[in-house]
């Protein structure tokens, strides 16, 4: 079971790229439990995580919540900005896949 959370403004914008992930995931019968949370909660959020993913409208954050996710040995990374304005799980979760290598 591959675990991915992605962080933005307010855990509410990436609910449809959550699913649109969760159903890329299914159809490649890939285990994943992928869920969205504000980014302010990150630091509570990252028990048992593979991947960290943050929202492009909170990657000027990327250095101090990659040093957060890093102590945990947890990779994080900015979704790319196509990638999430188009709403395209199936990339975003290759992206977390290649991540979590």
């Amino acid at each position: 079971m591959l675990t991915i959370r992605l962080f933005c403004a307010a855990g509410m914008s990436t609910s449809l790229l959550v699913r649109k992930m969760q159903e890329a995931a299914k159809e490649r019968g890939i285990e994943a439990d992928i869920v969205a949370y504000p980014v302010g909660e990150m630091e509570q959020r990252l028990d048992g995580v593979d991947v960290a993913l943050l929202g492009p409208q909170v990657g000027f954050m990327k250095a101090q919540k990659q040093k957060a996710a890093a102590s945990r040995g947890i990779p994080c990374d900015v979704i790319p900005m196509a990638d999430y304005g188009m709403v395209n799980g199936k990339n975003v979760l290759d992206f977390a896949l290649k991540l979590a290598e």
